[in-house]
């Protein structure tokens, strides 16, 4: 049987400052994250050592060196909030990474909480700039100059289950998933074909099929071996294909047909092969493709498209679930999925209450229609940008969504809890506690520990290898009767 679900996931943001003809990034990125302020916050490091970056899922160690900032900078760089998330500087870009879930409505309504998170704090800090400059803050995955950023999903299953029978039946499921998931952009870049509109943000930035890097040859299976919970146990699947959406109903398909599909490839539920020819090439071709028409060469000589490709693994997890009994998510996911790919084949424009790439090319397709213009028009491509502006105001999506012209999967009461609350049901609702109630006691956290200055003690650190322990089931009513971080330690190592 497969593992219980337990996702999350990081989401890397584009950052500008208007009118700051000496914009720096990173700078500016710090300036963000300290600017974010919570309540009786408490200076906490993020534990590095805690960390392998460099860990290969293939079964080896790969050369390079892990890079540990100062206590200072790790500080001024890192936020650990009281609802279990990471709020952090990651190279040039500000993230947000989720707390673990076990499903994926919680997903989303923690992904939408850091959307909020990056709103205030982009507030708090432009107030701290000169006049007339102000941040600006988009969850996309490209600044146009070539460089791309990501989200990334993140899937705990069993290391039982073999890599290779990973790569091999899910590379066919995330090539052609942006069907559905892709966040739709104006032409094209990374020196693919040239095209007016694609699919997914993402898909001309892969180059290799199976690798480590994420920045660099970005593989369509990622090689990361870094579980954040028992090794011997645990494999945490890092997904970074993915574009990062603006529609819930996006994101909601995106993450909830692969841990489908997850589940049935660790219970060894996926007998057909549906390897690609050239998955590098197809994913490419896919994403030009928005009337979702071509096909495509498979390894066994046939030709299939993608939709088709979907529909087989559609196909299979209801064969699946036929014999079980799923959850209503679940259940919900996968009449989604149905409904979805039939409106595909049938005209992909049905789906603009529902589907980024295609609400943002009606958006764009009225536009030109209005003003007589081309795809070249640069006014096209600040269309493309301004879908993505985390701004209540200015973003196109969240205009859309405030005109009720999106459907929602979530409400904004959920939103709003999950800003403050950590997850019920993981070892998050024990981090965020934590830091709640005993945060000037702790000294440093990373997603599988937690450890407590206690004076003049030594640091105790409180090892989290099960993501599904921790729970408010198993652990609130130890916390209530602990008032300090030294009640809580004496009682965790007596």
């Amino acid at each position: 049987m497969p593992l219980p679900s337990v996702i999350g996931s990081e989401i890397e943001y584009g950052i500008t400052v208007v009118n700051d003809r000496d914009f720096d990034p990173i700078s500016s990125c710090v300036l963000l994250v300290n600017a974010y302020r919570d309540p009786d916050d408490a200076e906490i490091l993020w534990d590095y050592d805690q960390e392998n970056p460099l860990a290969d899922a293939r079964g080896f160690n790969v050369e390079g060196e892990k890079y540990t900032p100062n206590q200072q900078e790790n500080i001024a760089r890192n936020k650990t909030l009281k609802n279990g998330a990471r709020f952090y500087v990651d190279h040039a870009h500000p993230e947000y990474s989720t707390p673990e879930v076990t499903n994926v409505i919680d997903l989303i309504a923690y992904e939408r909480a850091g959307e909020r998170t990056m709103e205030s704090a982009r507030i708090s800090a432009s107030s701290l700039l000169p006049d007339g400059q102000q941040i600006v803050i988009y969850k996309n995955n490209s600044d146009r100059k070539g460089n791309s950023y990501g989200n990334h999903e993140n899937f705990l299953i069993s290391r039982r289950t073999p890599f290779r029978e990973i790569v091999s039946r899910f590379t066919p499921f995330l090539v052609t998933r942006q069907i559905f998931c892709g966040a739709g952009k104006v032409g094209s870049e990374n020196r693919a074909s040239p095209c007016t509109f694609q699919i997914s943000q993402r898909a001309d930035f892969f180059e290799t099929e199976v690798a480590l890097d994420t920045m660099v040859k970005r593989p369509i299976i990622n090689t990361r071996d870094e579980p954040h919970a028992d090794r011997e146990k645990y494999r945490r699947l890092h997904v970074i294909i993915g574009d990062s959406n603006m529609s819930e109903v996006s994101t909601y398909l995106r993450v909830g047909t692969s841990a489908i599909v997850l589940a049935l490839i660790e219970d060894g539920a996926l007998s057909q092969d549906l390897t690609l020819t050239d998955p590098v090439r197809v994913i490419k071709e896919i994403s030009h493709d928005p009337d979702c028409k071509r096909d495509y060469a498979r390894e066994s000589g046939s030709r299939i498209s993608a939709i088709q490709v979907q529909r087989e693994y559609l196909e299979a997890a209801l064969r699946y679930f036929e014999t079980r009994d799923p959850d209503p998510i679940i259940k919900d996911v996968l009449t989604r999925w149905e409904s979805v790919l039939i409106r595909l084949e049938d005209d992909p424009m049905q789906l603009h209450r529902e589907i980024d790439w295609v609400a943002k090319r009606k958006l764009i397709l009225e536009y030109m229609s209005r003003r007589n213009c081309t795809w070249d028009d640069p006014q096209v491509q600040m269309l493309d940008l301004q879908y993505h502006d985390l701004r209540p105001q200015k973003g196109l999506y969240n205009i859309l969504e405030r005109r009720g012209e999106m459907e929602r999967i979530i409400s904004d009461r959920d939103i709003d809890r999950a800003v403050v609350t950590p997850p019920d049901d993981t070892r998050a609702y024990f981090r965020g506690e934590c830091i709640r109630r005993y945060g000037k006691a702790v000294f440093g956290v990373n997603w599988d520990s937690i450890s407590f200055n206690l004076g003049e003690d030594p640091i105790k650190r409180i090892l989290m290898n099960e993501p599904l322990k921790g729970t408010r089931a198993h652990v609130e009513s130890l916390l209530d009767e602990c008032p300090t971080a030294e009640d809580l330690v004496r009682s965790l190592t007596i």
